[in-house]
Parts: C-alpha cells; structure tokens; sequence
C-alpha cells in the first residue's frame, strides 16, 4: 500500500544500438536511484525510435532486447518499476492522436530540437559533399541558395521531414500522461519539451473541460559531463564512444587514443586538467581524481602513466558490470520480461484513455 502512495515517474528511451557511458551516466544511474523513490515506468521507446530511423526498423527487436539486458545489468529491477515496450500498449498511440487534435502545428515548428536534428539528418545525407566544402553546413547553404530557399526551409520541405518526426513532441506527451506522472526526470536543458507538455495539458482541459489530465512537474536529475574520445559530446553519430560493457582490450585501446592536454608533450610539462578527456573520466572512476588533477598542474605525471591507471579503475567496474551482463543474457528473457510489464501498463493505459475519452465526448 505505501508503494501505492508514491509519485509517478515515466522515462524512456530508444533502442537505437548499444548504450554508451553517455547514457549510462547521464541517464541510467538516475533511473536506478529513482526505481527506489517512486513508482516508476521505464519504456522501450520503438515508435520513437521510428520518428528519424525507419529506414533501420529491422534492427529495433534485436536493440531492444539488448537494451532491456543492459538495463538489468545497471541495477534496473523488474520488481521495482515497470518494463514495458511503448509499441505493445496501444493507448500511447491513441492519447497521441487526441492530442494532435489541439495541439497547433505552430506550436511543433517552433521546437527547436526538430529543427536541429532535421538539419542534422540533412547534412548527413550530403556527407560525401561536406568533405569538398569544408563546413558541415555548407551543403544545406549551397544547396538552399540554388533553390531559392533558406537552409530551415529546404530541410523542412526534404523527405526527412516526415509528420511523425515534427510531433514526436505529440506522442512523448502521451507518454507521460497515460500514467499520471508527477515526474519527468529531466536535465534542465530539456525544460522547454516538458513545459509543451504542460500546455498540452491546459489546452486539452480547456477546450473539453475539468482536468482529466495532470500536469507533470520536472524533476532535475543531476548528471556529469561525459565527454567522448575526441572531447566532443558522446554520441555514436560521432563515432567517440565508450560501451556500457566494453570489453578490456578496446576499452585499453580507446582510452590510450583519449584526447588529452595538447600543451603537455613532456612528462614534466605543466598541464591543464580542465581541457583533458583523461581527467575528464578521472572525475568519474578516480575517488582521488583531485590530487591526480594536481600532480597533472604540477607535471608529476604524464599523460601515459594516466591514461594507464584509468584503464585499471574503469576496467575494474566495467568488467564487473560486463560480468554480470553475460550472467543475465544466459538466464533472462526480455521479451516475457517486457510482456509482463506491458500488460501492467495496459492496466493503468486503457484507464486513463476511457477517462479520457469520456472527456473528449467519444464515450
């Protein structure tokens, strides 16, 4: 009874290939922590995952059951939160489309992360002319110029602008709503998708009356920066990552290839820790990374013999991790894992949607 007691959280993600310490760090602890305080539904986010790869729909199964795996390997527990796969529980989609019905089309251009990402996902299609003009957005200028558009304009009229990708805003909504959540684990940078939902929420009580939906309040998560191996942001898009569970000999390799302080060539050049990758994960794996950071200012040490003791001490809790991973793939099934989750979340879904429903006049 006092579980029942508690808020509701509802996170997700897309099963998009193997998870990164990006997400592990930025997003995956939190979830464990969170699993103990709330009621909590974690989802496989398939239909997302749609919204910009549906030309790779034939390896969403197989993520998904890798990502459930990892999931468990973290600490995430069944017994716990909810594991479902968004797909499998129908009202998501049904809420999304009455949600379409009174959010302005004005509202979802204005989103700015369609637009980035639309543009992300044009430039890459014209890599191959990138390379010849130097700057990454040289091919979508070029290429507006010659059809008399600006560079939003002609990515927003591409193929790649397809109406599920300009309201996924729409579907994460309904996400969140179905289950009632009070929370949405969030880094604050991602407060303007939560407060659409918000108006979501006052525009649909508005026009149909009474509250039938809640309004979610954001619930700040706080996570470190996770540089990846060039120092840009980890993201597989740059090819920069590090696995969850990556295996000892790749993890040794990619960390000796770990940007680091290019002022610090000798042993006993003075270094500047705030520009190093190296130190970067130091501050992750290092109990002591501020007296490593020192001895770096005060060139007591050089980068090899860093980079050698963070392969030890990240090797020691990947390996454990990796460990128990393989421990899991041997004796759990994600699927039944996820059916079971799903008919849970069915239960709390089909509710909601007849509340709903009954609101909007359809009942």
């Amino acid at each position: 009874m006092e579980n029942e007691k508690r808020s509701v959280v509802v996170s997700g993600a897309r099963p998009t290939g193997r998870l990164h310490l990006g997400n592990y760090w930025g997003t995956l602890r939190n979830w464990a922590e969170l699993q103990d305080k709330f009621n909590c539904y974690f989802f496989v986010a398939d239909w997302h995952a749609l919204t910009t790869g549906a030309d790779k729909s034939e390896s969403l199964a197989a993520n998904t059951r890798e990502m459930v795996l990892d999931w468990l390997a973290i600490g995430l527990d069944p017994a716990k939160a909810v594991f479902f796969r968004q797909s499998d529980v129908k009202p998501h989609a049904e809420l999304a489309l009455l949600l379409g019905m009174v959010t302005p089309i004005s509202w979802l251009l204005r989103n700015p992360t369609f637009k980035d990402q639309l543009q992300e996902l044009y430039k890459q299609k014209y890599k191959g002319q990138e390379d010849k003009m130097k700057k990454a957005e040289g091919v979508t200028r070029q290429l507006a110029e010659a059809h008399g558009h600006d560079a939003d304009e002609l990515a927003l009229h591409s193929d790649m602008a397809v109406y599920g990708f300009l309201g996924y805003p729409v579907l994460m909504a309904a996400d969140i709503l179905l289950y009632d959540a009070t929370h949405v684990p969030i880094g604050r940078d991602q407060l303007p998708h939560l407060e659409l939902t918000r108006d979501m929420v006052r525009r649909f009580n508005h026009m149909f009356g009474g509250d039938v939906l809640k309004e979610p309040e954001p619930l700040f998560t706080s996570s470190p920066v996770v540089p990846g191996l060039d120092g840009r942001k980890m993201s597989k898009s740059y090819g920069n990552t590090i696995s969850i569970f990556e295996e000892a000999k790749t993890l040794e390799a990619k960390i000796k290839k770990m940007y680091t302080d290019p002022q610090k060539i000798k042993l006993d050049d003075k270094g500047h820790p705030e520009g190093c990758v190296v130190c970067a994960f130091h501050k992750l794996y290092n109990p002591d990374w501020k007296a490593r950071e020192q001895e770096c200012r005060e060139g007591k040490v050089g980068c090899g013999a860093c980079k050698k003791q963070l392969t030890e001490l990240m090797e020691k809790e990947i390996g454990a991790l990796r460990t128990r991973r393989a421990e899991l793939a041997a004796t759990v099934d994600p699927e039944k894992l996820l059916a079971g989750g799903a008919v849970k979340a069915r239960a709390a879904a089909d509710a909601k949607m007849k509340a709903v429903s009954r609101a909007a006049g359809l009942i």
